[in-house]
């Protein structure tokens, strides 16, 4: 069964705006190269930590929500996520079915207790 998961992490500020999507489309492949698939993506910006770490008080932060089989696409993200150095702080959750829901929800694939499909633009 399908597990969705949410990591949110942090990037150095010393990079510039190129740079830091850079790094999120890294993780992005290596999760889809894994078999994972992207629910949702966003891209908060440049913000304040509430803390400093290593001597820096801001970070791009980066939020991704996916699904994916088994334990072992976290652990193969976190190892990607320790490797590079760009990262300051990473976080990744398994979401209840009550997460779940609301994602949903907010993205509008459920309306009424009723899944709806995307609707497409036929142009």
């Amino acid at each position: 069964m399908e597990k969705r998961y949410e990591t949110v992490f942090i990037l150095t500020p010393v990079l510039s705006d190129d740079q830091a999507k850079e790094a999120a489309k890294k993780f992005k492949k290596a999760i889809t190269d894994l078999g994972g698939k992207i629910a949702n993506e966003e891209n908060w910006g440049l913000r304040k930590l509430a803390y400093p770490i290593q001597k820096k008080t801001t970070g791009f932060y980066h939020l991704l929500e996916f699904a994916g089989e088994g334990q072992e696409i976290v652990n193969q993200l976190e190892v990607a996520f320790k490797r590079d150095e760009r990262v300051l702080r990473f976080l990744t959750v398994a979401l209840d079915k009550h997460a779940s829901a609301y994602a949903d929800k907010r993205k509008g694939l459920v309306a009424e207790g009723k899944t709806r499909k995307k609707e497409t633009a036929t142009s």
